[in-house]
């Protein structure tokens, strides 16, 4: 993987020489932020060697280089799941390229389905960890290069503290509620049952979605500080399940937005 990761850095530095050190993934419906960045180059993922391509209509597929917050950022404004077709190498591959690109500390957003009965649409929820046991495999499957990070990264505190601590403290400051919890990783891209919400619930896991946990596995893996916040755009509650849809999905994102860029804008210059 080594040689992949160097020939899609050595590109992108080719358009952008300067080194980011925060690290944006920005998910389904979540891509306003990128409006926010002062831009000072825009890279398609199509031309990047080894990035694969965005299939999913709500993502728009290229790297953002710029400044937010007065800090120097490169911006995923669109992802790559799982359920697409690539592997979890794949899926991950952008994140080792940020970390070899120069980034340090790692934001990510998603959109995911609120288990806790307490939980609204549209809340944000500050993920402090997730459950992975339900991915096919791990991201770190295969052979692992020293150079990639620990063969057996320990995975206690995926999520750094003092980050969840900050934005806590940011959402109090800016006037609006904000949730905390867990946040378990499936593939999709059916949605659950009404049994299996009920399984993941009495599990401990308060929201559910399709992404983020591999990226997350891989930045940890590289030393990378994470914060990840999930926007709840349905509820997946067994007893009250309504059928949900993409435009449902998008709207509910929608409503949240403004705050989930507030508090990212904020994060970022609190780094």
């Amino acid at each position: 993987m080594i040689e992949p990761i160097q020939k899609a850095v050595d590109l992108i530095r080719s358009f952008h020489p300067t080194q980011p050190t925060i690290g944006i993934i920005l998910g389904t419906g979540l891509g306003a932020l990128a409006n926010e960045v002062e831009i000072d180059v825009v890279i398609p993922y199509a031309t990047i060697p080894g990035f694969p391509l965005s299939t999913v209509e709500s993502h728009s597929g290229q790297l953002i280089f710029g400044t937010l917050s007065g800090k120097p950022v490169v911006v995923m404004q669109g992802r790559f799941h799982y359920y697409e077709g690539y592997s979890m190498q794949q899926v991950t591959f952008p994140v080792r390229v940020m970390k070899w690109l120069g980034v340090e500390t790692l934001l990510i957003s998603n959109a995911s389905g609120g288990l806790n009965p307490a939980f609204d649409v549209s809340d944000l929820m500050i993920i402090e960890d997730h459950i992975s046991l339900f991915l096919p495999e791990s991201p770190l499957r295969g052979q692992n290069s020293p150079q990639l990070g620990d063969r057996f990264p320990d995975m206690s505190e995926p999520y750094g503290k003092d980050l969840v601590w900050l934005a806590r403290s940011i959402a109090k400051k800016l006037g609006f509620p904000i949730q905390t919890g867990v946040y378990v990783g499936v593939t999709g891209p059916q949605l659950e049952t009404k049994a299996e919400y009920r399984l993941l619930r009495q599990l401990g896991a308060d929201a559910v979605g399709m992404s983020t946990v591999p990226e997350v596995i891989v930045a940890h893996q590289m030393g990378l500080k994470v914060f990840a916040c999930s926007v709840i755009t349905d509820l997946c509650i067994p007893e009250t399940l309504e059928k949900a849809s993409l435009p449902k999905i998008l709207a509910a994102a929608a409503v949240a937005e403004p705050r989930l860029t507030a508090l990212m804008k904020e994060l970022v210059a609190g780094l």
